[in-house]
């Protein structure tokens, strides 16, 4: 599958690093670059990307504004949404959330972690850095939307336990490579037990599963410090 990527930052030197990270790869197409969010969301209904990358503070309207209108366009596929911000305490990674970002990133990330990014989120999967999903939830947890508020706080209990350890490690942001060399895990095997954790919890993608760990205390702040159970 290739995948057709638009954009967006105020600053053209970061435009242009992020094109040339993605024009590197023969799955990635580049659809178009954007300045702005409103001259992002135009883009993207144009073009109709599978993966709009865009930063979080932007001239005329901010990336959540635009993430927000992005994702209303809807489609089939819709256009999944991977924001970048500048640091992993950024205020607007909440409202992020809300507007339907499947992903973030801090922008000293790798290209390798960008392009895992985008070909996660292009699946129709999520993604947060680690070092987001940290920061997320030690300074903001509690304002986090909740999942599933109608689940029974027993749920736990029909996990068995290293379904119980993998859902730790994810909600902490990890990715599957991560999570299977702590667990001494086949990756394939933690992808199968990813799937049977969002099937059990009526969860749709990992950031619910982030948001779920919280709830349940299964993390909680200096939880970077601590092993899984």
């Amino acid at each position: 599958m290739t995948v057709r990527v638009i954009v967006a930052d105020d600053q053209p030197l970061m435009r242009a690093a992020l094109r040339a990270c993605l024009d590197a790869e023969p799955d990635h197409t580049d659809d178009g670059e954007a300045g702005d969010g409103a001259t992002a969301v135009r883009l993207a209904e144009r073009q109709r990307p599978h993966v709009a990358v865009l930063d979080v503070r932007m001239p005329v309207m901010t990336g959540v504004e635009a993430t927000r209108r992005i994702v209303a366009l809807g489609g089939d596929p819709p256009i999944r949404v991977v924001l970048m911000t500048t640091f992993d305490v950024d205020e607007h990674i909440i409202d992020g959330l809300r507007a339907g970002a499947s992903g973030f990133l801090v922008k000293d990330a790798t290209p390798e972690e960008l392009l895992g990014a985008v070909r996660v989120v292009a699946r129709g999967q999520a993604q947060l850095s680690p070092s987001v999903t940290r920061r997320l939830l030690d300074l903001h947890g509690s304002s986090l939307p909740r999942v599933n508020g109608h689940l029974e706080d027993d749920v736990l209990a029909d996990l068995t336990p290293r379904e119980r350890s993998v859902l730790e490690l994810a909600g902490r942001g990890l990715p599957n490579g991560e999570i299977a060399r702590a667990l001494d895990l086949a990756p394939s095997s933690v992808k199968t037990y990813i799937g049977h954790l969002l099937a059990k919890l009526g969860l749709t993608d990992r950031v619910q599963l982030v948001v779920f760990a919280y709830e349940h205390e299964l993390i909680r702040p200096g939880w970077h410090a601590e092993r899984p159970s």
